[in-house]
């Protein structure tokens, strides 16, 4: 089987006639493939990055995220909040219209008014549209079964907290706030998912489920970059070849404009060990590398009052502490990773927060110290110690075999037991797995997002806490955190959070995740950022993607 490496660069230099001309007559298309497919166009249920990306180009909110994560206005163009932090006041732009829908009378899109939010965000609330980010808001102030939200006028928007949230503002810009037009909702029904109507950069133009869908110029789009109106693409193309090879080889090819991650299987060939570009893909396209608000993790059930974990000895803190100490995360990120992403030893909360803590190392590579807690926890050697299973995905499964190797080096046996993605989800949320693998990425740019895993009023399955992790102390902290507007006293907080929990070690921090974006040199203005948002509005595309190709002729 001829390698992917052999393949590439028969593509790239192969000689012959040139690779297709841009089609469209001339028009600017934005092309990239979604392996995981896209299952709702309707911002109500955004909750997987392939849904979160397509309806970040159709829909807008009322304030959005900047490259490095800074809050700017959107369909607000400026907010007050009061100084005791439990009432936020937006005043809306003018100038902000749906996009041209039969859904509207004579099928123009109408001006965005404050009751057009009220609308959009009690319809995530609403039980039966069942939006699985109705939880993002449980701070809103409700009286009886109506939510605070209040509209004094056609430009203001107000909205009520039961007690302050610092961290409020950041969950407003996820998709799950974008603003929708109560009569697209009530013309479609159900169908809204395909018959999306939004006010953002692109509009919808035609979707055909598993292979294409395509969104084009939003040409009366509010926002400009200096004194252009955005956006500047002419459309965006967006295919779903499931096979990620056969995604990359269009790539390759200039069918494609734009990937996103790289795959296990031909990682080797195109990064160095180092995560950089081998020397053959120099030039033939760009790579932008950045940290990603994602922190891959161990985890450790630790309730007891759960029968089955009543005698596991992972209820000892010291077995814990032991198989954090017990492998090289850095080894782990430059062999097995090719050094995307940064070796976990800091806490739980992930590079790229603010309040990341680079100077605080909790669980460096230590296998002497690893063997004295588990002389302490009273299995020396690991006589005694039944053997450890951890249930994990088939994709993690090398990163969990080199931590069984190193964890049986300080005497502790590990299985592993490899579950579906479902399959695993399910049962880690009932509370069934004793030590699992899990990741969190972030909903909103704030550390609350993380240490609200472990805080003792979210206990899966009603909430993220998969470890049922629960320290009086530690939720007090927690809501003090919560009550605190100042960032930097805040942020001192969530240190001294990140710091119980490392301490009690309910997880194991793998490493923390890097987004990889792999561009074509003719596209101008990609960002990235550690939310991992795709955002076209401002992309160029001009010329031709790579060198003339062909795949015709031999050379010479």
């Amino acid at each position: 089987m001829k390698s992917i490496l052999f393949v590439f660069i028969t593509l790239l230099f192969l000689s012959g006639c040139s690779m297709r001309p841009e089609e469209n007559n001339g028009k600017t298309v934005f092309r990239y493939n979604e392996a995981a497919n896209i299952t709702s166009l309707d911002p109500a249920y955004a909750r997987d990055q392939a849904n979160i990306w397509v309806t970040h180009q159709i829909y807008n909110g009322l304030i959005q995220l900047g490259s490095h994560l800074e809050i700017l206005p959107c369909i607000a163009k400026s907010w007050v909040i009061t100084a005791d932090g439990k009432e936020y006041t937006f005043h809306l732009r003018n100038d902000v219209f749906f996009h041209d829908s039969q859904a509207f009378e004579g099928a123009k899109g109408r001006r965005v008014v404050a009751s057009d939010v009220v609308y959009s965000f009690s319809r995530i609330v609403d039980q039966k549209v069942a939006s699985p980010g109705s939880w993002i808001f449980n701070s809103v102030e409700k009286k009886g079964d109506r939510y605070s939200f209040f509209t004094p006028d056609d430009s203001t928007f107000i909205i009520r907290l039961k007690q302050p949230f610092p961290p409020f503002l950041g969950i407003l810009t996820t998709m799950y706030c974008s603003v929708v037009p109560h009569e697209a909702i009530e013309k479609f029904g159900n169908d809204f998912r395909k018959n999306p109507v939004g006010t953002g950069p692109f509009k919808f133009r035609i979707w055909k489920e598993g292979v294409k869908l395509v969104l084009v110029k939003n040409r009366a789009y509010f926002e400009f970059d200096h004194e252009n109106r955005l956006p500047y693409l002419d459309a965006i193309a967006i295919t779903f070849l499931a096979d990620k090879q056969s995604a990359f080889l269009e790539f390759v090819q200039g069918k494609l404009d734009f990937m996103s991650g790289i795959d296990p299987g031909y990682k080797d060939e195109l990064l160095t060990r180092n995560g950089k570009l081998r020397n053959e893909f120099i030039g033939k396209f760009k790579l932008i590398a950045q940290p990603y608000l994602n922190t891959e993790y161990l985890g450790f059930l630790v309730d007891p009052t759960i029968v089955s974990t009543k005698n596991n000895p992972l209820r000892l803190k010291q077995i814990r502490q032991s198989i954090n100490y017990s492998f090289d995360r850095r080894k782990m990120i430059e062999f097995l990773r090719n050094k995307i992403g940064t070796p976990g030893i800091n806490g739980i909360i992930p590079k790229g927060m603010p309040s990341f803590d680079t100077n605080k190392i909790y669980y460096d590579y230590d296998p002497e110290k690893a063997r004295k807690l588990l002389v302490e926890a009273g299995y020396p050697g690991g006589r005694g110690l039944p053997p450890l299973t951890l249930s994990t995905t088939s994709d993690y499964l090398d990163i969990c075999k080199y931590l069984q190797y190193k964890a049986g080096e300080t005497g502790i046996e590990i299985k592993i037991d490899i579950s579906p993605p479902a399959a695993l989800k399910e049962m880690k949320a009932q509370a069934k797995l004793p030590f699992f693998r899990a990741s969190w990425i972030a909903d909103y740019p704030d550390a609350e997002n993380y240490l609200s895993l472990f805080y003792g009023k979210n206990f899966s399955p009603q909430g993220p806490n998969y470890t049922h992790f629960y320290r009086k102390a530690f939720d007090s902290l927690l809501e003090k955190a919560m009550s605190c507007p100042n960032d930097s006293i805040r942020f001192k907080y969530y240190q001294e959070l990140d710091k119980m929990i490392m301490e009690e070690a309910p997880i194991v921090v793998l490493f923390y995740d890097q987004v990889l974006r792999f561009v074509q040199n003719n596209i101008e203005g990609m960002e990235s950022d550690p939310m991992n948002l795709l955002t076209l509005k401002k992309i160029k595309k001009t010329g031709t993607a790579i060198p003339p190709v062909s795949i015709h002729h031999k050379p010479g």
